[in-house]
């Protein structure tokens, strides 16, 4: 049935995709469809307008129009199966990388492997990686990995090693860490992998690294949902790096 009230608008001109309104709507109203936010269905909508300050970009209001009325119980319903929906896909995830896909296997790293260095290009200029660990993708990181027990956790934007020649020498030194993209990748699958991480590991602190651009900020606000779901207190640090390289703040 619907009714006058109030409904979230999102200005797709505006909308840059983001994301960073996604986590905020406890109600799951909003996802990213096409690379700009929608809302979902009218009755998965309170209007409340929680999301509206997590927009950089100003592309969410509050209007009141013709719509369908919130209907708290079809909320309960979409948000359980899209749980285990979530359940569903990490499962068949797991099955398929029980083959032994390097990817997903463990290792810590000692020293530089001597036959690598051996079969190396005379011209080659040696930078020494200070990765400690592997894997590295938030997506393929188990909560249990040894590498994160006690350690400074440093989450990095995906896009940063490209643009950031010295994350190694500055950032990545005695940190473990994960890697991802908010704006691909499933932003609730995140916040519950950070969760689960911080509930785990005993993390020491963790510093976020981002680019500038908007589909980024969306990263360390991920990172802290996953640890207020998780109750823990852990020091964060964010930095934001330019395209071209330089830090920012």
């Amino acid at each position: 049935m619907k009714v006058k009230r109030k409904i979230i608008e999102i200005n797709d001109e505006l909308c840059n995709g983001c994301g960073q309104c996604v986590p905020s709507c406890a109600e799951g109203a909003l996802q990213i469809v096409d690379g700009k936010a929608k809302v979902v269905a009218d009755i998965y909508c309170d209007g409340l307008g929680a999301c509206l300050g997590e927009c950089p970009v100003g592309a969410l209001q509050v209007i009141e129009r013709e719509a369908d009325e919130f209907d708290e119980e079809a909320v309960e319903t979409f948000l359980e199966e899209k749980k285990k929906q979530q359940k569903n896909d990490k499962k068949e995830k797991q099955e398929t990388m029980a083959c032994g896909c390097p990817s997903t296997q463990i290792q810590n790293f000692g020293s530089n492997d001597s036959c690598a260095e051996a079969n190396r290009p005379a011209n080659f200029e040696e930078v020494n990686s200070a990765l400690s660990h592997w894997p590295v993708q938030i997506r393929l990181v188990p909560p249990t990995a040894p590498f994160l027990k006690g350690a400074d956790l440093l989450v990095v934007a995906d896009c940063v090693p490209i643009a950031f020649p010295s994350l190694h020498r500055d950032f990545l030194k005695g940190k473990a860490v994960m890697v991802g993209c908010p704006k691909f990748d499933d932003v609730q699958e995140y916040i519950d992998k950070f969760a689960e991480v911080f509930k785990t590991a005993s993390i020491k602190s963790i510093t976020t690294v981002v680019m500038e651009v908007p589909c980024c900020s969306g990263l360390p606000i991920i990172v802290k949902k996953g640890l207020e779901a998780s109750g823990k207190k852990i020091p964060i640090k964010e930095v934001v790096v330019s395209v071209r390289g330089k830090i920012l703040k």
